[in-house]
């Protein structure tokens, strides 16, 4: 193939994975719609003698339909499916765009964001190879879409050369580690997110999101999720620091994307420390875990664009 049929090829395939990824996204939408928590209600009455001779309470379940639940599990499976058709078209195009710039695909904003929402997906997908995260999908599918669609309106640029600075073998490792961390600081803020919702929802007394797991447990996910993702995250702002001193002679010198790489790893330290307090369980740690989040997004976009960095690589 030619370099404009390569071009055309992957920007067919990211669109193609938008257009997939939108309709998983309703369908987990019609999911998350569809189902309804049911919830164990203890009757006081009437008291029946079992075989032992003890009494036992009778209790009965209320909650959705079994058309709601059967509507709800047909939409998720539809959903999953879709998501990883859209993941396996998206992976396409990464390669697709690697192939036509002859290089590793992220030496540019729009590569590192298509490449990053591929990781997004696969972060997600893998888990759900061990567990039902079925729930999760409409949270995951969202920030996904949104990356891909600033990619291909705002960040898109075509393939050049990279910079000097930039052709380095550790293009490949420290890249390869942040892109692994965006898709795990998105699902764990996710998870935190929704450990709040329900969280408030428990304290009062109600049932919370359908289909979604009790706070505790998303807290449970939140942590085990970072508990991976922080010493990537420390192998990665070690990695750069390594390939600062090979391109620019000096490991550190906090130019404004390595500053943020350093608060953003404070956080995510803070929040594993926060696990390991008492006090600090609970909400305060979910937020702790979304507070770290919004520094990596800071540190993805805001510098990259909004400031000049040595690592302002945007290509817009």
């Amino acid at each position: 193939m030619s370099a404009t049929q390569l071009a055309a090829a992957s920007n067919a395939a990211v669109y193609a994975s938008m257009v997939t990824l939108t309709f998983a996204m309703v369908s987990f939408a019609i999911s998350f719609a569809s189902g309804r928590r049911r919830v164990v209600v203890v009757a006081p009455a009437p008291v029946e003698m079992n075989s032992s001779g003890s009494t036992a309470v009778l209790t009965r379940s209320v909650g959705g339909t079994p058309t709601d639940n059967q509507t709800g599990r047909r939409s998720a499976n539809i959903g999953m499916s879709l998501t990883w058709l859209g993941f396996v078209v998206l992976l396409a195009g990464v390669v697709l765009r690697g192939v036509w710039a002859g290089r590793v695909p992220w030496g540019n904003m729009y590569e590192f964001s298509i490449t990053s929402a591929l990781g997004i997906l696969g972060v997600f997908l893998l888990i759900s190879l061990r567990r039902d995260v079925r729930w999760l999908g409409l949270f995951i599918v969202i920030p996904a879409l949104l990356t891909l669609g600033l990619a291909v309106t705002v960040l898109y640029t075509e393939a050049a050369q990279l910079v000097p600075a930039l052709k380095s073998y550790w293009l490949i490792i420290h890249v390869s580690a942040a892109i692994i961390c965006a898709g795990a600081f998105t699902l764990a803020a996710s998870t935190a997110g929704l450990a709040l919702v329900q969280s408030r929802a428990e304290r009062r007394g109600k049932s919370g999101l359908a289909r979604v797991p009790s706070a505790e447990k998303l807290r449970t996910l939140t942590y085990r999720v970072l508990a991976f993702a922080f010493p990537l995250w420390t192998f990665a702002v070690v990695a750069g620091a390594i390939w600062a001193e090979n391109a620019w002679g000096r490991y550190w010198g906090w130019d404004p994307k390595e500053t943020w790489a350093f608060i953003t790893w404070v956080i995510y330290a803070a929040y594993l420390h926060a696990r390991s307090t008492v006090g600090w369980r609970g909400d305060r740690a979910s937020w702790v875990a979304i507070a770290g989040w919004a520094a990596f997004i800071i540190n993805y976009f805001g510098v990259n664009i909004f400031i000049n960095s040595l690592h302002s690589y945007s290509g817009v």
